[in-house]
């Protein structure tokens, strides 16, 4: 496995640096990163509803839409994130466990009783410090998380619009009552950089083959490269969202699914699904799928019949979906 070291915290950069390894290395990578100030975006979000507009305005801070699903996270100097690719396991999409557990067993190390929670979260005494997503493209699988050490959580409230289906379900007041800073449970008192350089080293000292691998220049033209023509483009974070007719939402076990809809003469004209899902193919295969199809439970029945759900929406069922349009 590759571990990969930089000192870049430019969020555009760092996730044309997650792609580019993606693309360029048949070996595993692990890399261990931190962002400025930013909010982080899931694939499949709209991110007008993700954040808080007149916040972010403000503040000047950086909206990046990930290439993973998931909800929406924020970043500042007291977050790290992590990222493992894994080659040639086609398996090893959505399972989450797998690549959590370096993490969790650093932190028990360390006297803190960290769990996978749900979906998707790593969580200290029902508290979430960590949202993890995951994108898979051919064999290989990006897993990348978030791990809160000794972040704002007030400027962390203040940045997202957490769905209010969300917050309810989980039987809690507010944001900032659901999460943690991995600081607070520490016995022994660590520093940001002491924490990365340990959580580093220990994730290292335990996997097979490890190497260093240090970001070369003609890499960093090609990282350059694609965080100018993707990542930091408005085209890609926000993207032009048509004003629509119909809005619904629902929350399953697999996330929230929210659609959008326009009709002329009782047939779906333009249909966009947003939410914090996970999904192994894209989405607009199935919106795509649905244009032209009357607004009727049958008409609509018929066309999402031939396809696998689970490979579009994990965890969520054809008929969830039929809840959600209709």
């Amino acid at each position: 496995m590759l571990f990969v070291e930089h000192r870049n915290t430019d969020p555009y950069k760092n996730h044309a640096i997650e792609e580019f390894l993606m693309n360029k290395f048949d070996e595993d990578c692990f890399m261990l990163w931190k962002n400025e100030k930013c909010i982080l975006i899931g694939n499949y979000q709209n991110a007008y509803n993700e954040i808080n507009i007149d916040y972010v305005k403000q503040y000047n801070i950086p909206v990046v839409r990930r290439i993973t699903g998931g909800g929406a996270v924020f970043n500042d100097e007291g977050n790290f994130n992590f990222s493992f690719i894994s080659c040639n396991v086609s398996e090893d999409c959505f399972n989450f466990k797998k690549f959590t557990t370096p993490i969790v067993l650093a932190l028990n190390k360390l006297g803190i009783k960290a769990e996978l929670s749900g979906r998707n979260d790593l969580t200290i005494e029902g508290k979430k410090f960590s949202g993890n997503a995951q994108y898979k493209s051919k064999n290989k699988v990006l897993h990348h998380g978030t791990l809160l050490f000794s972040s704002n959580i007030s400027d962390l409230a203040n940045a997202l619009r957490v769905n209010p289906i969300k917050i309810e379900s989980k039987g809690i007041k507010s944001v900032k009552s659901r999460v943690t800073n991995i600081c607070e449970h520490l016995k022994i008192s660590m520093t940001t950089e002491e924490f990365k350089e340990y959580l580093f080293n220990e994730v290292y000292s335990t996997t097979e083959n490890a190497k260093i691998y240090q970001i070369t220049e003609d890499d960093w033209k090609e990282i350059n490269q694609i965080a100018e023509e993707k990542y930091s483009t408005w085209e890609w974070n926000y993207g032009q969202n048509p004003q629509f007719t119909m809005e619904r939402e629902k929350k399953f076990v697999g996330g929230i699914v929210q659609a959008s809809m326009n009709f002329n003469k009782n047939k779906i004209q333009n249909i966009k699904i947003h939410g914090d899902f996970f999904s192994e193919k894209d989405i607009s295969i199935v919106e795509n799928a649905l244009i032209g199809v009357s607004y009727d439970y049958k008409s609509m029945y018929e066309v999402l019949k031939d396809f696998n759900m689970h490979n579009y929406f994990m965890n969520i069922s054809i008929q969830n979906i039929l809840d959600v349009l209709i």
